[in-house]
């Protein structure tokens, strides 16, 4: 291998740390396939529960690329029937059968039935046996017609879903770089500012500048230390575009990390709620649900999310399962907590969410405090939503 080839697994690094991360992960890949047969489904949960609990944790793409595998033959399992209850269970006898012998009787029966010749009936029969023959093979060949169309369009499916998880991941590994590369350069004359306010606003920090002469959508970065989560953060004027639009602008089913269209990063609200799909992949929130668990939020107290105007640094305060509401149902709704005019509001939204808070923190929030609410999908409920609340701390 050349010197400055920085190449792991078919996919090529920049720069000699992000090389070095993925041979970390190669290795851990290489050491989990010594333990582990990936042909045998009881030990394929097992490893996919792993996966999805933390106990595996990659660095780079490579990881995330095996991470996706294992997710892919889980579901082919599960096309199947195997279940990660009835994996490697032997297969059950139907009643009635000995050991798989054939009564005598009925072997007979089928000895004499395959000496029977078509000759042996006479022409009506004859007439009746043929046609039912050829309507055994329309339909023999009607079922090999649709199961082929069944199969070409689970390739077709899957061939979609690989292409935008890769491009998505070479898109966002781009930007990040683009990001860490622009501290060395100077920052941008007349760079373009968001107008939110008819205010003079504050200068764009010089790491975003480049990415927001891309896409002037851009309001800041978020990232959470141990998960993939490490996307710049958009806004619009509505909260559907970046349901399914990506940084560059174009179609994709992971969405974007997008703040919600009522926020404002400058002047600042209370609340800055930002949305994002909980993807099986693990992309964008796919992995926020680690902060069910008390011992992630243990050893994740803290979110690094950055305007374009200022950096911050938020710990976690609450983390909750709600669900999107009517609009006449008379029940707090967090997300609309995105101003508190009034200290004994601003109150009241603590108190809310710290009665459905799935643990104490102990973190605790006064008014005038700046906010930070992490928001997506939950299946444990219909519109189901699951919810990380933190505060400014610097």
């Amino acid at each position: 291998m050349a010197a400055n080839d920085l190449t792991v697994a078919g996919r090529r690094f920049r720069t000699r740390a992000d090389y070095e991360a993925a041979l970390r992960d190669q290795k851990k890949i290489e050491a989990i396939k010594s333990k582990v047969n990936l042909n045998d489904p009881k030990q394929l949960y097992k490893l996919f529960g792993e996966l999805k609990s933390g106990s595996y944790r990659f660095e780079t793409p490579v990881g995330n690329d095996f991470d996706d595998g294992i997710y892919e033959k889980i579901e082919n399992l599960k096309k199947q029937g195997i279940t990660a209850e009835n994996a490697g269970s032997p297969p059950k006898k139907k009643k009635g059968s000995q050991s798989g012998k054939v009564p005598k009787q009925k072997k007979v029966e089928a000895k004499a039935a395959k000496n029977v010749r078509l000759e042996d009936y006479d022409k009506e029969m004859q007439k009746q046996i043929l046609d039912e023959l050829k309507k055994q093979e329309k339909r023999r060949k009607l079922i090999v017609v649709l199961a082929s169309l069944v199969a070409v369009g689970c390739f077709a499916y899957f061939g979609v879903y690989y292409f935008f998880s890769a491009r998505t991941s070479m898109s966002y590994e781009a930007l990040a770089e683009l990001k860490e590369n622009s501290y060395r350069y100077q920052p941008l004359e007349n760079a373009v500012v968001v107008h939110k306010t008819d205010n003079e606003l504050p200068d764009i920090l010089p790491e975003y500048q480049a990415l927001y002469q891309k896409n002037k959508k851009l309001i800041g970065w978020l990232k959470i230390d141990d998960t993939i989560i490490d996307y710049p953060v958009m806004q619009t004027s509505n909260n559907e575009y970046y349901l399914d639009h990506n940084f560059n602008q174009e179609y994709d089913k992971n969405g974007s990390i997008f703040l919600d269209s009522a926020g404002s990063i400058y002047p600042r609200s209370t609340n800055l709620i930002l949305y994002g799909h909980h993807m099986k992949s693990g992309k964008m929130f796919g992995q926020l649900q680690k902060y069910a668990k008390e011992s992630y939020y243990e050893g994740h107290r803290t979110i690094q999310f950055d305007t374009i105007y200022e950096k911050g640094t938020y710990e976690v305060m609450y983390v909750f399962r709600s669900q999107v509401f009517n609009e006449n149902d008379m029940v707090f709704k967090y997300y609309q907590f995105i101003n508190a005019n009034s200290q004994m509001e601003f109150d009241s939204y603590m108190k809310e969410m710290e009665k459905m808070s799935l643990y104490a923190t102990g973190v605790t929030a006064s008014y005038g405090d700046s906010l930070l609410t992490l928001s997506t999908c939950d299946n444990s409920q219909e519109d189901g939503r699951f919810v990380v609340v933190a505060k400014k701390i610097s």
